[in-house]
């Protein structure tokens, strides 16, 4: 029997930014580079990478496309201390 989490919204970003830096770093491409592959400014790749909910979803995706990426969605898991840690340092 499975639990259903809670996760706030915050750690999900967060997850998602790390997951999309992962895998930029892992490519060898700068930031610059990967806007310009997913048409979108440098600013807008910086934002991602903070996990920024300001940014639009179609940028999400744009950025997960042009890394050879989706976005997919997985049951929530609780959040690990380093997350909880980087939370409340955000703050």
């Amino acid at each position: 029997m499975s639990t259903i989490v809670d996760m706030d919204s915050k750690t999900a970003f967060s997850r998602l930014a790390d997951q999309i830096r992962s895998i930029r770093l892992q490519r060898g491409l700068t930031q610059a580079q990967l806007a310009e592959r997913a048409h979108v400014s440098r600013l807008t790749v910086i934002a991602i990478e903070k996990g920024s909910p300001s940014v639009s979803a179609s940028s999400y995706v744009e950025v997960a496309c042009a890394l050879g990426a989706e976005i997919n969605l997985v049951p929530a898991r609780m959040p690990t201390l380093e997350e909880v840690k980087k939370l409340f340092a955000d703050e």
